[in-house]
């Protein structure tokens, strides 16, 4: 069973992600578990107080290091060895589909959500010195982030998904954006499936996939293509795509 752990002051926003769709049902098959902590339950006082006002001045208020530093320590206590640990912040390490892999390849994974203006920079420096983000803009807490990430993973681990190939070909796994995708009916409003994909050709269709996923990829995230080196098939369906695109 793979593990993940959260130290959050509203988990709440966490658990729902076990609740449906493909990590629900891991979690029922008992693929995966959800163990959080609160910084709350580790503070003195009788407020339960977790933040202060910033040294120096300034807007918001920051997490105290104590309770986060207690919160971590008790939930890592209770994880497999081995576990992956990542403070949620804006200025993170930017979470993709690689890291997604690597870390579903642990035993286990602790995440600790940011709130107000930040954390006391020494819990990072002394506690959890790594830090992850979803990308370039900034949300109310790390919960919401915390969620996306276990998601990401559950559906990297061995049997959770009913096809294993699905994730696969999903997009980024292989560096590259996923190709269209069609169901029934074959014309809808006029606008009929691509013929090759009707055809029963697997090696017409294989192409015609990759044709396209390159395509989009060009087209849509070009700095992924920038830092992928390509096959000579891939560069000749890339050429024929952005030909077919100039017509």
């Amino acid at each position: 069973m793979y593990r993940f752990g959260v130290v959050s002051l509203f988990p709440e926003l966490v658990a729902p992600v076990m609740d449906f769709g493909v990590v629900g049902r891991a979690a029922e098959r008992g693929l995966v578990a959800l163990e959080q902590v609160s910084p709350r339950d580790f503070t003195t006082d009788r407020h339960r107080t977790v933040d202060d006002r910033p040294y120096g001045g300034g807007p918001g208020m920051v997490l105290k290091y104590e309770p986060l530093r207690d919160a971590v320590r008790a939930l890592r206590a209770r994880l497999p060895q081995g576990c992956r640990e990542f403070v949620l912040t804006a200025q993170g390490r930017p979470f993709e589909q690689s890291l997604a892999r690597e870390l579903a390849a642990a035993p286990g994974l602790l995440l600790v959500c940011g709130r107000y203006e930040g954390i006391d920079e020494r819990f990072t420096e002394l506690e959890v010195p790594a830090e992850l983000s979803l990308g370039d803009y900034v949300l109310s807490g790390g919960e919401l982030a915390a969620a996306v990430v276990v998601d990401a993973v559950t559906r990297l681990l061995p049997g959770v998904l009913g096809d294993e190939s699905s994730h696969v070909e999903d997009s980024f796994t292989a560096g590259l954006l996923d190709c269209p995708q069609y169901t029934r009916p074959e014309i809808a409003d006029g606008r009929q499936v691509p013929e090759v994909l009707v055809g029963g050709d697997h090696e017409a269709i294989r192409r015609w996939r990759l044709k396209q996923a390159l395509g989009r990829t060009w087209a849509r995230r070009p700095e992924l293509l920038a830092n992928r080196p390509l096959s000579d098939e891939e560069r000749q369906l890339l050429a024929e795509f952005t030909a077919e695109q100039a017509k």
